[in-house]
């Protein structure tokens, strides 16, 4: 580096950046700027600080510098060169990105955005670009999530994206992430929300993995209470994972993001059949066959996020996705023991809890999930004051053969009470000799050696009603009922005494 020349003050740089030259003088500055690279360092580093440059760098510069493309998570933070969520090619890709922004006025932003100054991209997903924003209105940084020009034009995807705001904007809760408004610009959708400075579960994952149990705990027991409102709501978040999980610098809390796959539990209108939503290495085994799910599958999705915490990497790898897929559906996880002997068995019995197959066997919400977490961390941090809680059995469940012998058993007792009815009003109906055959008969008078044709038949030609088979058949399924409900969870190889 060139020493400073006795020309160089760094008074005027100040002067300069306080707005305090004039005209003339600014010229003499860059002149003067331009030759001596001491007072242009000077005067960069004045400015920002280093972070500010890596990051400006990085949203200009060309795809050199750039993360590889299989990173497309989208989310509110504020990145570095090595863990941006901005996976575009180039740099005419980057610009075409941001050719929707409105010319500014102000040289440290690249762009206005209907009432934003948009100082930079934050990430950007499958369906849209979150971008740095500063509101001028209320002074302070924002990030908004806009609707990609792509798929602005479709109206599928507008309802998918106004479906997440208003998923997101449903849950009012700590570890959900709030949505400040959700507006449209130039027939562009989009959502405000908090910029959150700090990282994202998967960036501490890759950084400080194997995480301790207490901070485990901790996490997992935030995720829980995040979803549980979201449960309440009636919202499925259905792609849980560590990426979409954020972690501010300032606090110690995390918020769940990105509900752009989230759905109520009964609108079905919006998903395509043989689309797969979420992300494969966090999917739930039913979300992989494509059958019905409840907030039992973001469970199993917590589990594998607890499993990456404790292991740093989730429990079912493969080459390709659809061999994640495979394992998920098919074959067990490997066991956390295994992998790390430090833990204690009962975090390794929560997280085999939560990867169950059969959603049954998981915990029944997420509700008793945080219960346990929050027993479990109250025990880690006061051992001889909490008792080490007892992870109760499934809660038992009907199996799907049971309403179909209760079914078919109350329509046979319909059935029997009618045909009881239908001969006790017969019965009604008929002469005294019909219902008393021990009464002394009258000798028939001659008058009634013909029959009239309204008459009742004989009592030797009455019907009668034999209810024996019925209370048989009643038996049986009595039997086979209480044989079909026996505890299913019961060894199979013990006899009762």
């Amino acid at each position: 580096m060139k020493a400073s020349s006795p020309a160089c003050r760094f008074d005027q740089l100040d002067a300069f950046l306080a707005g305090q030259l004039s005209a003339a003088q600014v010229e003499q500055l860059e002149q003067h700027l331009d030759a001596c690279p001491c007072c242009d360092e000077e005067l960069t580093r004045r400015t920002a600080d280093e972070s500010f440059w890596d990051d400006t760098q990085t949203f200009l510069s060309s795809a050199d510098g750039l993360p590889s493309d299989h990173d497309t998570d989208d989310h509110p933070l504020p990145t570095t060169p090595d863990q941006n969520r901005f996976n575009a090619s180039d740099q005419d890709t980057q610009l075409g990105l941001l050719s929707f922004l409105d010319p500014t006025d102000d040289p440290h932003r690249l762009g206005r955005f209907g009432g934003y100054e948009i100082s930079g991209i934050i990430g950007q997903g499958g369906m849209g670009v979150v971008m740095k924003g500063w509101d001028v209105s209320l002074d302070r940084f924002v990030a908004i999530k806009v609707l990609s020009p792509a798929y602005a034009g479709h109206s599928a995807a507008r309802q998918r994206f106004a479906r997440e705001a208003q998923a997101a904007a449903a849950i009012l809760h700590d570890n959900v992430i709030a949505i400040y408004g959700v507006d449209h610009w130039k027939e562009m959708p989009y959502l405000v929300m908090p910029y959150i400075k700090g990282e994202s579960l998967q960036q501490r994952i890759d950084r400080a993995a194997p995480l301790s149990l207490e901070n485990i705990l901790e996490i997992s027991l935030q995720i829980a209470r995040g979803l549980a409102a979201a449960h309440d709501q009636g919202l499925i978040h259905r792609d849980i994972k560590p990426a979409n999980i954020l972690m501010p610098a300032s606090v110690s809390r995390v918020i769940i993001t990105d509900f752009g796959l989230a759905r109520t539990a009964d609108d079905a209108s919006l998903t395509r059949s043989g689309v797969l939503a979420g992300t494969p290495q966090y999917m739930s085994p039913e979300q992989a066959k494509g059958e019905s799910i409840d907030g039992r599958t973001d469970l199993f999705s917590l589990g594998s996020v607890m499993y990456a915490m404790a292991c740093g990497r989730p429990p079912f790898r493969a080459e390709t996705p659809y061999g994640v897929l495979r394992k998920i559906t098919d074959q067990p996880h490997r066991p956390l023991s295994q992998l790390r002997e430090d833990l204690p068995p009962w975090l390794e019995t929560i997280v085999d809890r939560l990867l169950q197959k059969d959603p049954s066997e998981r915990f029944d919400d997420a509700h008793q999930l945080a219960d346990y977490l929050e027993d479990y961390l109250a025990h880690l941090r006061q051992p001889t004051t909490t008792v080490l809680p007892k992870i109760e059995a499934p809660t038992k469940r009907l199996r799907p053969t049971i309403p179909l012998v209760v079914t078919f058993t109350a329509l046979l007792l319909v059935g029997g009470w009618f045909a009881i009815d239908r001969f006790a009003a017969r019965n009604r109906n008929a002469p005294p000799s019909v219902l008393d055959p021990n009464e002394t008969s009258v000798p028939p008078r001659a008058s009634d050696a013909e029959p009239s044709p309204s008459a009742p038949p004989p009592a030797h030609l009455e019907w009668e009603f034999d209810a024996t088979p019925l209370d048989q058949l009643e038996t049986e399924l009595d039997l086979l009922l209480k044989e079909t409900v026996a505890d299913p969870f019961a060894d199979p190889s013990t006899t009762p005494e």
